[in-house]
């Protein structure tokens, strides 16, 4: 019997992923963390008072999928490389948001052997690390690779899951707490499509949230008959009308390509911005898994109010319009175009502009911190329409 969600309200959920991922508030009293209010756990370190440790773990969500599809067609094994990209990336962001430094990174990948040649795939990923994190170096952000672990598991997985984990030490008086957040805050925005400076070419925006909806929305039902492994047999199934290498003109490029866009590294833009402006940054966060709601978790008391959006791109809007995803759900999955967030002070709103124009890419104040009405709220006003967060 298959399992189903509560509160089936959007076609996210009916495809079987919980947006606001109910049950993990059961951990909130175990976990020990040193500032509620920020964006990721920071919890004090034993050996080196005066110092935070944040420990963080993601994965590259259901993207290793699509990019198992675009393999198992053309036969090229380079679809899995960008995978390296988004894990870590996935990870480094999100420490970003409390100011930490990262230290090390290990990966977990654990794959179904008998679907996914093992030895081949750990090469190309191997290559997709070592470049990222020269990128990385080469733009201010060292982090050391650790190793980690491969996993051979044909009874539990149907293709193959990329994880990760990062390491990171932050000094306790300069954690970006979200605590400072205040009414007249700005809110600005870092794309997440197009191309910027240290990235090969242009890069759909899609990022790491959302791929279930994607891929069932927009890529054909043959590819699961060919294929059943990409699907639960017992869920929704594939409804689309596109083939993976069709080249659709709004988005610059093939229906797999957009899919398996990498996901971008914000790291090495958001420290250049706390190096320069850090005491009037009070607020960083990286729109995954939860999209423009996101920032609820961080700050009191606080409405964000976004009412001058990055314009969303071209990948989201052909998701809604196969989809039938209502826009406010639209907003709370994807990052749509914003997909990071920096709130500070407005007097420092040009300097940090600037930050992000010297990287080529493409920000904007896109809203301001009102003063709530005793919880955290988010106001989104776009041409899609006006909707409030929580409802």
């Amino acid at each position: 019997m298959s399992m189903v969600l509560p509160e089936m309200s959007s076609k996210y959920a009916e495809a079987g992923v919980d947006v606001k991922k109910r049950g993990i508030e059961a951990f909130k009293a175990t976990v020990h963390n040193l500032f509620p209010e920020a964006f990721c756990v920071v919890t004090e370190d034993p050996n080196l008072p005066g110092y935070g440790l944040v420990t963080h773990v993601d994965s590259a969500g259901s993207k290793p999928v699509q990019a198992y599809l675009n393999w198992k067609e053309t036969g090229d094994l380079n679809w899995f490389k960008g995978l390296a990209q988004d894990v870590l990336a996935m990870n480094l962001n999100d420490v970003a948001c409390v100011g930490a430094t990262p230290v090390n990174f290990v990966d977990y990948i654990a794959l179904n052997p008998l679907k996914v040649p093992r030895a081949e795939l750990l090469r190309v990923l191997n290559s997709g690390f070592r470049e990222s994190f020269s990128i990385l170096k080469k733009h201010g952000v060292r982090v050391l690779f650790s190793g980690g672990e491969t996993a051979d598991l044909p009874d539990q997985l149907r293709t193959l899951d990329i994880s990760g984990m990062v390491n990171a030490r932050v000094k306790l008086g300069e954690v970006v707490t979200g605590g400072s957040i205040k009414p007249g805050n700005v809110i600005i925005g870092l794309r997440s499509g197009g191309k910027m400076k240290y990235e090969e070419k242009e890069n759909s925006g899609i990022m790491c949230n959302g791929l279930t909806l994607a891929r069932l929305c927009l890529l054909n039902r043959d590819y699961q008959q060919k294929y059943p492994e990409i699907a639960d047999p017992e869920g929704r199934g594939y409804y689309g009308r596109f083939k993976f290498d069709q080249y659709i003109d709004e988005l610059g490029m093939t229906v797999g390509e957009a899919l398996v866009s990498p996901m971008r590294f914000y790291a090495p833009v958001v420290c250049e911005a706390l190096k320069r402006c850090g005491n009037a940054i009070t607020g960083l966060v990286h729109n995954m898994g939860g999209g423009l709601t996101k920032g609820l978790r961080v700050g009191r008391n606080i409405h964000y109010v976004k009412d001058n959006l990055i314009q969303p791109d071209p990948v989201f809007l052909l998701i809604q319009k196969e989809s039938g995803e209502t826009w406010k759900a639209m907003f709370e999955i994807y990052n749509m175009g914003l997909g990071f967030e920096v709130i500070a002070d407005k007097e420092a709103a040009d300097e940090i502009l600037s930050i992000s124009e010297s990287f080529e890419l493409d920000a904007k104040v896109v809203g301001r911190c009102q003063k709530s009405d005793g919880r955290n709220k988010v106001t989104v006003k776009s041409p899609q329409g006006n909707f409030q967060y929580p409802s």
